[in-house]
């Protein structure tokens, strides 16, 4: 029976060893031997021990915490990255906070104040166009080795990141349409101020190079990885004399924006076009017809991420971290119905 108001010594009892042993098996448990470990873990589950989080975090100068930045909630893009940081911050028995950026510049509330406040352990930012203000204040505060970009970063910034091989991923895009037969390749880009969009493009534009398709500056579009964006570009699509046999979007939701405006106009995706996306978002398999995409293997960025991050947050781990460095996730093609052959 679970009993009330259990203490440490009511485990350390339990367990037949030290409260001082109780205490680091919460602690630093590898130190402990595993037997020793396993003794301490089923006593507390037997008593029903809870740890005073707050007394703990008041001890260890920590706030048990971390803060994941977004730049829109709204995307589904995010929900398998969360999950991954999600699932590695809580091994550790931190708490994740979750803000999004586009809140967040309108509320008033200056970023590095989570850290001044003691909100927060450490920060995971996936939103590549923090203002400068921000890094500064960071920099100038001495947090900055407790922040780790995931997905997006900033080029100037030194902090450490967590990325997909984007370049990699558009190479592979526009190789497999010109494998099908196309050699009037569209492209669709993120917005024009975002690492994603650059890095992307620049791969493309490499690939085609490497090819020898023929260039084209009205068949590249500028978008905002939106459903909308991709329905702006197929009205400019259409309104071609002459229009691409095959697109590639620098995003799935720019895909399923081009493919139902395209559609709506009677123009058949794959026969007519050909299309490609970037990111295998869950929606990219059931929609119709099925997109065929670049897939970035979200979930272990978030885990990547998170692993970065506890790394630096560690009691003396600051600053261990290259400032400099970027993990690389690789990407991969996936082939469905949307891309046929000329």
């Amino acid at each position: 029976m679970v009993q009330k108001n259990v203490r440490i010594q009511d485990v350390a009892q339990a367990a037949g060893v030290s409260t001082a042993t109780v205490s680091r098996a919460l602690s630093n448990p590898e130190l402990l031997t595993e037997k020793t470990r396993e003794s301490v873990f089923a006593a507390i589950r037997s008593t029903g021990y809870r740890v005073n989080r707050t007394a703990r975090n008041l001890r260890t100068r920590q706030a048990g915490a971390v803060l994941v930045l977004v730049p829109n909630l709204g995307n589904p893009f995010f929900s398998r990255i969360l999950a991954g940081i999600s699932e590695r911050i809580g091994d550790c028995d931190y708490s994740v906070l979750i803000a999004d950026t586009k809140v967040q510049t309108t509320s008033g509330k200056k970023l590095v104040d989570y850290f001044l406040d003691a909100q927060i352990d450490g920060m995971i930012c996936l939103d590549g166009s923090l203002p400068d203000e921000d890094l500064q204040q960071f920099e100038d505060n001495g947090v900055s080795g407790k922040i780790v970009f995931a997905c997006e970063w900033v080029h100037h910034s030194k902090l450490p990141s967590v990325r997909s091989d984007n370049g990699e991923g558009a190479r592979l895009a526009v190789r497999h349409l010109y494998d099908l037969g196309h050699r009037k390749i569209a492209h669709i880009t993120g917005p024009e101020d975002n690492v994603l969009t650059h890095a992307r493009r620049e791969g493309m534009l490499q690939e085609r190079a490497r090819l020898g398709l023929p260039v084209r500056d009205d068949w590249i579009i500028r978008g905002d990885f939106s459903l909308e964006s991709g329905r702006m570009a197929a009205q400019r699509i259409l309104a071609m004399e002459e229009r691409p046999t095959a697109v590639f979007c620098a995003s799935d939701q720019v895909a399923f924006g081009l493919m139902s405006t395209l559609t709506a106009h009677g123009v058949r995706v794959p026969e007519d076009i050909s299309v490609v996306g970037f990111d295998d978002i869950e929606l990219s398999e059931y929609y119709v017809p099925a997109l065929t995409t670049i897939r970035q293997d979200r979930h272990a960025l978030g885990i990547k991420a998170a692993s970065l991050l506890l790394d630096c947050i560690a009691p003396g781990g600051a600053g261990r971290q290259a400032p400099s460095s970027a993990v690389t996730v690789g990407v991969e093609l996936v082939v469905r119905s949307s891309a046929a052959a000329l």
